[in-house]
């Protein structure tokens, strides 16, 4: 016989004992937090670490994509500590100009590039892989104080092409208009030039009186304080600060807003892709980093900037 705490116990009691401590051993690995069942936090949501990943990234172009692209590689750069990658936006004419000379691995752009700029890339060696990596809604933005809901896009034409030029016009106030758009490195700029301006003529220009400004940012700054100016910026830029103005197709249909439903339907007519271009075929880190920025993780990213996922 054994004992315990003094106390004899027979053979059969012992093993009895063994049985009940095995199965509550088991029963609290069951319930440890080391469990792979865990879920883990999606506060910020990043790539799955690796130890494997090496290398720099580099990429240039649209002001309009960089907010989305930095955050992606903050992200990023947190789960592959090995990997660096440098974001900047000077304008998507600057980041397709360095894809064609070869001076960058990715091109980050709001409007797509032309079979021109192919051709240059192609002449260059260069492989044009175009890639959409999200959608947005051009936001038609003016002062809060302005009393103007909502263009047709002829009126918003008619404005930007120097047309029209008071606000009585379109059923605001009498003030001459100040409108404000990108300058001509923007790939927003060009966007807005070739759907908006030139709708019914394809050789309309910017009017004379347009005032260009070099960041998106600069002309959100504008209308908040200018109740005179109008002005043309990506979904994610919108603040509490300004308005946004309904679009409508035409005279006699409904303004539209845009939104994640209206650019995905398409109801919205002034919606984009936004793109990466790199050149042949992803590899290594720039695979990586591009599969992270359209994966589940890498969209709500895109969304919670302001933006509009992948459908």
């Amino acid at each position: 016989m054994l004992s315990l705490h003094g106390q004899k116990l027979h053979g059969s009691t012992w093993a009895t004992l063994i049985v009940i401590t095995l199965l509550f051993a088991l029963l609290l690995a069951g319930c440890s937090p080391q469990s792979s069942s865990t879920p883990t936090s999606t506060s910020t949501p990043t790539p799955a670490p690796s130890s494997t990943l090496s290398g720099s990234i580099k990429i240039i172009g649209s002001n309009t994509v960089t907010p989305i692209s930095t955050v992606w590689a903050e992200n990023f750069m947190k789960a592959n500590q090995k990997v660096s990658i440098a974001v900047s936006g000077p304008g998507s004419g600057v980041g397709i100009a360095a894809f064609i000379d070869g001076t960058t691995d990715i091109c980050q752009a709001s409007r797509p590039i032309t079979a021109d700029e192919i051709a240059k890339a192609k002449a260059n060696g260069h492989t044009t892989n175009e890639i959409i990596v999200a959608y947005d809604g051009l936001a038609i933005v003016v002062n809060k104080n302005n009393k103007v809901n909502e263009l047709t896009m002829e009126q918003l034409s008619n404005i930007y092409a120097g047309k029209i030029t008071n606000w009585s016009e379109v059923g605001g106030d009498n003030a001459t208009i100040v409108a404000i758009s990108r300058d001509s490195n923007s790939g927003t700029h060009l966007f807005f030039k070739e759907h908006v301006v030139q709708m019914k003529d394809k050789k309309a220009e910017y009017g004379t009186q347009v005032l260009f400004l070099p960041s998106t940012e600069s002309g959100i700054t504008e209308i908040s304080s200018n109740s005179k100016a109008i002005f043309y910026a990506g979904l994610g830029y919108v603040s509490k600060d300004v308005k946004v103005l309904g679009i409508k197709k035409a005279a006699s249909a409904a303004a539209v807003l845009p939104s994640i439903k209206t650019v995905h339907d398409k109801s919205y007519p002034a919606s984009r892709p936004l793109f990466f271009y790199i050149d042949g075929e992803p590899k290594g880190a720039i695979k990586a980093f591009i599969d992270f920025a359209k994966s589940k993780d890498g969209q709500k990213v895109v969304e919670d900037m302001g933006f509009v996922p992948l459908p």
